[in-house]
């Protein structure tokens, strides 16, 4: 070859030849077991969720390490959104694992299950990891397994989880919580989340963030958003229906200090009277108070499930063409004291 196409084709060559080496470094580092060697096991059953159990596989799979799915029996196993699956092994033969993740979903009946809370405490008890996924907190939750810890689950399920399970500490702003042996996530792509920091722990943070990358996802450790701590939580049912079916959505968006929702559809309703609905579904929804407001627009004040005053907005107009259609629009916002409002 000349010496001028080696200059040319230089960048190129060498970033070839790094690939090959590589990829040579690792197919000999899985002759030499160099590989990780850790297992993950991830338990299915009919009802799991999706991404709570095929977000982790990804990762853990992505970072090299043994994924198998385990279920009660060799059963397949019909998951929400009518996925089929069908598991690796059961609790009699699944090899013992470094990390089990237990999913959330239809979680009812595994909950009332002896044989699979059963299992997933004696494996808690071997291992160095169990993560749940979501409302899979719930699982462990009746397993004993949270008692006098710290944990989360999916923003819809936190009222339930402080309710139903008392002796654990429930959080609410943070995408997973870590007590160390377990591991509890918040919901769905949560889980993808919970088990880069489970890599991280097992293999270091490089490795984890080089583990983000080869998977295009854009992992930020202690990340702000959290799906429980947005404020639209707050925003009640204004109870907007046509023929039964809900109002359209024209925009839902904010953060966790103010929310604004844009509703649009028809009612037989006078705007007046279309006002006063919504007005009383706000104070059903507690601690509404109404504090002035004019013509299509009504002022409220209300105490948030983070114990800190709020004040909202609600107005009614008119839509476009007429016949009885409407746009309604909620702002809220957290009042913080001695700043201008």
């Amino acid at each position: 070859m000349r010496t001028g196409s080696k200059v040319a084709a230089g960048p190129l060559v060498w970033f070839s030849t790094l690939i090959i080496l590589f990829l040579s470094a690792g197919m000999a580092g899985e002759e030499a077991g160099a590989r990780p060697g850790k297992k993950v096991a991830i338990l299915i059953f009919d009802g799991a969720e999706i991404i709570d159990f095929t977000g982790p596989y990804e990762v853990f799979g992505a970072a090299d390490f043994d994924v198998y799915t385990v279920a009660r029996s060799k059963e397949a196993v019909t998951t929400a959104m009518g996925m089929t699956v069908v598991p690796r092994y059961t609790f009699e033969n699944a090899p013992l694992p470094d990390v089990l993740v237990v999913p959330g979903g239809s979680v009812r009946a595994t909950q009332n299950d002896s044989v699979t809370l059963g299992w997933i405490t004696r494996e808690t008890a071997r291992i160095r990891h169990t993560m749940s996924v979501c409302n899979g907190s719930f699982i462990l939750a009746s397993a004993g397994l949270l008692d006098g810890l710290s944990a989360t689950t999916t923003y819809g399920n936190i009222s339930r989880l402080r309710s139903q399970f008392p002796k654990i500490n429930v959080v609410a702003d943070r995408r997973y919580v870590d007590n160390g042996n377990i591991i509890t996530t918040a919901g769905l792509s949560a889980g993808i989340d919970g088990a880069l920091h489970v890599v991280e722990l097992l293999m270091g943070k490089g490795y984890a963030e080089q583990v983000a990358l080869i998977e295009e996802y854009d992992w930020h450790p202690g990340a702000a958003f959290v799906r429980a701590a947005l404020a639209d939580r707050m925003i009640p049912d204004l109870g907007l229906t046509s023929d039964g079916s809900p109002w359209d959505m024209v925009s839902t968006e904010g953060d966790t200090e103010r929310w604004e929702r844009v509703y649009q559809g028809r009612s037989a309703k006078t705007p007046a009277a279309l006002a006063e609905s919504i007005g009383n579904a706000c104070m059903a929804a507690g601690q509404w108070t109404k504090k002035g407001g004019g013509e299509g627009t009504s002022l409220w004040a209300f105490t948030g499930t983070d114990g800190r005053a709020w004040k909202g907005t609600v107005t009614v107009r008119e839509g476009s063409g007429g016949d009885h259609r409407y746009v309604v629009t909620v702002k809220i916002a957290k009042v913080h004291p001695g700043k201008q409002q």
